[in-house]
Parts: C-alpha cells; structure tokens; sequence
C-alpha cells in the first residue's frame, strides 16, 4: 500500500471507528492526518517524545485494524457502494430515486 492509499484507507477507517479511540488518539491523529504536522511538530504540541507520537499512530493503526477485521465496515461500504454504481446504469426512475435516497445518507 502506498503512502497515499495508506492514508486514505486510515481517515477511511477513522471516519468509522474514530470515536471509539481515545480522545488522546484522536488528537495525535487529527494532528497528523487532518492537520499535516510532522511528529516532531505533534510531540512539540503535547510535550512528549517524537517517539512517543510514532509508536501511538502504530498503537491507533492496529486498533483501526482490528475494528474493521471484526466490524468490516469499510469493507461493506465499499461494497454498497460497486453494487449502487452498477444498479445505477439501469435505466428505471425508480432505482435512480432509491439510489438518489441512499446516496444522500452517506
């Protein structure tokens, strides 16, 4: 997974599973991900080691990991989401409105 996919899959999986992080956990990941601070620059933030910082995003990446092996929800999303665009190129009014209707509870 490349740098990219990497952090796509985990602001994927926060979006599911982030509240049931540590509110300490959220803030160093808001940090790194939403904000873009370096660890140094997170560590400098919360007077604690660069170190420190590194082995908490490992300790979230693992949690994050483990929600998703149980409660694979990012997985069934993306799932929904094959089986909507393929039910989308039928040509019927009624599935583009239940389509219409799903998409806008996402």
């Amino acid at each position: 997974m490349n740098i990219l996919d990497k952090k796509n899959y985990y602001n994927s999986l926060f979006d599911y599973y982030g509240k049931l992080l540590t509110p300490k956990q959220q803030e160093y990941f808001k940090n790194y991900y939403f904000e873009d601070l370096s660890l140094a620059e997170i560590a400098n933030i919360h007077d604690v080691s660069r170190n420190a910082i590194h082995d908490q995003l490992n300790k979230i990446y693992q949690i994050l990991d483990n929600y998703e092996e149980k409660l694979q929800l990012h997985a069934k999303s993306i799932k929904l989401n094959e089986i909507i665009d393929e039910f989308s190129k039928i040509d019927d009014e009624n599935i583009k409105r239940m389509i219409a209707k799903i998409r806008s509870v996402e």
